[in-house]
């Protein structure tokens, strides 16, 4: 008698207790849901972000919700079935057509790229498949050349794409660096192409976008009609305005799949699920080479956590995926203005779920620095051979101004682990400025979407 009722009594126990735990779980996912909610709307002041957002934590889904207008002529809301160009999220399919390839027998990613390309230039000789998947190839990026922004109006073949570059000198060893290279991928999707005897865009459908459901995903055109396709924007000197586009025969395999958050999230649980690539391709396509990039894709490793992500920008798109594998979290950011809120708000919507402190723009307070003090940041800071960060003095603040880009204003927040730590708000990023052992400024490390990118000061 005395121990069915001690039963009984824990059962009671057990069943309040879960009910407790079930209020504060509840608890816990309002409140991620109203933080998500928070950080998404904090970018769409003034039209800096217009577009789609997807978060996703297992089968729980924490925010699904379109910003901003899909058109401002006709005042169109952006809905979540919105479609939106990609740009190089596109690279990470290209990668997997490859991969699949590989498991039909028909290829292998270490062998040259001449041997499948028999015309391609002696240059090109030391380049495998491996090398272009994970832009270790050295072959300059064909949208840096000068030519580039008047050519890539009309329309081209991707032979023609080819010729454009094929001639120039590489820009280092094949293997020896990482560069991101749009070249890399053309030359990819005739690799598919020649291999398979199937365009593209057909093994694209049959081979990802069918099996996966994907319905609203595609391969875009200059002809194609495409319903609820969100109109592409950009910042003007007056506001938002059209942005003009280059013909979508051009980016192709490296940036030319339209899609909606709700596919790539298909696109994500088919890709990790196994239901497209073996173990063995997968891993291969997930393992982190050279600038912490696989195969069409970054890897991070975020206090432990692998993230596998990708960012993608087009004339009047920006766009950003990842996905936590072990934790089933995904975050889909899709704009259709250009700018680049999608990887910073992609990053803190990650950190917000993995229960990381995230603070936001206008959460942040300026800590006072004199003049004096600013002037010992002053400088040049390269984070790569063909990209640097210029640190100047404006006023009572700094500026800080990227190769090819408008300088921006940083905030001062004041020593943050030891290190002289600078906001900058229109990009959502933050710079730690490193002294060397006499106690100058040597380099920097600049925090955005996720990435912890060091600089050498000149």
């Amino acid at each position: 008698m005395t121990r069915r009722i001690f039963v009984a009594l824990l059962a009671s126990v057990c069943i309040l207790a879960g009910t407790i735990t079930s209020g504060a779980q509840q608890k816990d996912e309002a409140a991620t849901k109203a933080r998500l909610e928070q950080i998404a709307s904090s970018y769409t002041p003034k039209d800096t972000f217009m577009g789609t957002v997807l978060v996703v934590d297992g089968d729980q889904v924490l925010l699904d919700k379109g910003y901003g207008m899909a058109s401002l002529e006709w005042q169109v809301p952006n809905v979540p079935e919105a479609k939106f160009r990609l740009g190089s999220l596109t690279k990470q399919f290209t990668a997997t057509l490859v991969l699949l390839l590989q498991q039909d027998g028909k290829l292998s990613i270490n062998d040259p790229v001449s041997k499948y390309l028999p015309d391609a230039p002696p240059a090109w000789a030391k380049i495998t498949l491996a090398n272009l998947l994970g832009h270790t190839s050295g072959i300059p990026s064909f949208t840096g050349l000068k030519e580039f922004p008047t050519w890539s109006m009309n329309p081209h073949t991707p032979a023609e794409e080819i010729a454009l570059f094929r001639d120039k000198p590489l820009d280092f060893e094949p293997g020896s660096k990482f560069d991101y290279s749009n070249s890399n991928f053309i030359v990819l999707g005739v690799v598919i192409e020649k291999v398979s005897g199937k365009k593209y865009a057909d093994l694209l459908r049959e081979r990802i976008f069918e099996p996966l459901g994907m319905k609203d995903s595609g391969l875009d055109s200059d002809e194609l009609v495409l319903p609820k396709r969100a109109e592409g924007y950009r910042p003007g000197p007056h506001g938002i305005e059209i942005a003009r586009s280059e013909s979508m025969s051009i980016p192709w395999s490296a940036g030319s799949i339209y899609s909606t958050t709700g596919d790539l999230l298909k696109w994500e649980h088919g890709l990790f699920g196994g239901k497209i690539l073996n173990a063995e391709s997968l891993k291969l396509m997930t393992t982190p080479g050279k600038g912490d990039y696989g195969l069409g894709v970054f890897i991070q490793n975020r206090d432990g956590i692998r993230i596998v992500s990708h960012g993608g920008g087009i004339e009047g798109f920006n766009t950003h995926l990842a996905y936590a594998p072990e934790k089933q979290i995904a975050v889909v950011v899709l704009s259709n203005v250009n700018g680049g809120a999608p990887g910073t708000m992609g990053g803190q919507l990650m950190d917000t779920v993995l229960g990381k402190p995230v603070v936001l723009a206008s959460e942040r307070k300026p800590v006072p620095i004199s003049k004096e003090e600013l002037t010992k940041f002053v400088g040049v800071y390269d984070t790569a051979p063909t990209f640097s960060l210029t640190i100047a003095i404006a006023g009572d603040h700094l500026t800080g101004q990227g190769t090819g880009q408008p300088a921006i204003d940083m905030m001062y927040q004041g020593v943050k682990d030891g290190h002289p730590s600078f906001f900058i708000a229109q990009v959502g990023a933050e710079i730690e400025f490193v002294p060397d052992a006499s106690g100058a400024i040597g380099s920097l490390i600049l925090h955005q979407g996720g990435q912890n990118i060091p600089a050498k000061k000149r």
